[in-house]
């Protein structure tokens, strides 16, 4: 169960968001989401899994896009997601960084492939756990 394809958004000080294209023994193909989350009382992290496979892709896709319309158009029409469109993620110490979401091929041994469009061309490898 190799993964071919990797992208994480940081969200947040604690919290990263991990995509991965994985493949079976079969070739075929599936996602992996992951949530990460540093522990506050050790070094530790939690991670919470969802695999996600590809009968399942446009039903996922369709559902989450009507509970995000739906938080956005009827329970806050007025608050400004876009205010969290920004290209910096606070530190540690408060002060902005680069945003971290990255593209990896791990059949390179972390060597970057190009970014999509919609990552700006910024990208850096991702820290495998």
């Amino acid at each position: 169960m190799e993964s071919i394809y990797s992208k994480r958004i940081r969200a947040g000080k604690r919290r990263t968001y991990f995509f991965d294209v994985r493949t079976t023994r079969g070739n075929d193909y599936y996602l992996t989401i992951t949530e990460s989350r540093k522990r506050f009382n050790d070094n530790g992290y939690d991670r919470h899994k969802i695999f996600l496979y590809k009968e399942d892709f446009n039903k996922f896709i369709k559902a989450l896009g009507e509970a995000v319309d739906y938080v956005k158009t009827e329970l806050m029409p007025d608050f400004d997601f876009d205010a969290f469109n920004h290209d910096t993620v606070p530190s540690e110490n408060g002060e902005g960084e680069a945003p971290e979401a990255a593209i990896t091929n791990p059949k390179t041994e972390g060597e970057s492939i190009a970014p999509s469009p919609s990552d700006n061309g910024t990208h850096e490898d991702v820290d495998k756990w």
